[in-house]
């Protein structure tokens, strides 16, 4: 038999499964910490990158890295949920880290790069997208 280069589905499948879903429960914790700080009551203190304030930089990022990654783990709308994701993390690169070098923006970029392949991608067999939408 040897070794083959053909594309296995049902392994490209599964590999999509658990790669969106550990990429997305990496991201969790970010999202979730900001999440908190958007709730405590507390007056916010957040980056403003592109100029929409504090509080519009914050909610933008709750969205991103908590909202849409519950629906890439899901399965839900993925290649639309990573595209805010995306963004975040061009924002994080090339605005917030750029100042920093690699030393900071490794994980942002770890974290593009998978958003990209998700976008392109979608979330394969195992997903709520795959349950609503086969024919």
């Amino acid at each position: 038999m040897g070794y083959r280069t053909n594309l296995s589905l049902p392994a490209t499948d599964l590999a999509v499964l658990l790669f969106r879903i550990g990429v997305s429960a990496l991201m969790l914790p970010h999202g979730y910490s900001k999440l908190m700080q958007f709730f405590s009551g507390d007056e916010i203190q957040f980056a403003d990158p592109i100029g929409i304030g504090a509080t519009g930089s914050l909610a933008l990022a709750v969205f991103s890295e908590f909202i849409c990654s519950v629906l890439i783990i899901l399965g839900l709308g993925t290649r639309l949920a990573a595209i805010p994701l995306v963004i975040t993390m061009l924002v994080a690169v090339f605005i917030v880290h750029a100042a920093y070098g690699m030393s900071h923006q490794e994980l942002p970029l770890l974290y593009l790069f998978s958003y990209v392949l998700l976008m392109l991608t979608g979330s394969g067999k195992y997903s709520l997208d795959h349950y609503f939408l086969k024919k």
